[in-house]
């Protein structure tokens, strides 16, 4: 289990990588942005990278509108 920080709550997972995260707490609909630490993460990279413990990832969803 590896302890991270998600959209500011600490919690305990184990995913492999970011894009299990995602899938699992399904923050992957539509359209949304990844930061881990402080830095964007491309779309096509989120199946390979590596969950790692105390990664600080947030994860923005596009809302439409006007």
């Amino acid at each position: 289990m590896k302890q991270i920080t998600l959209n500011g709550q600490t919690l305990q997972d184990d995913s492999d990588t970011i894009g299990q995260l995602l899938d699992k707490h399904a923050l992957n609909q539509g359209r949304f942005a990844v930061e881990i630490d402080g830095q964007l993460l491309p779309k096509s990279r989120l199946n390979t990278t590596p969950l790692t413990d105390g990664m600080s990832i947030e994860v923005v969803q596009a809302v439409g509108g006007g």
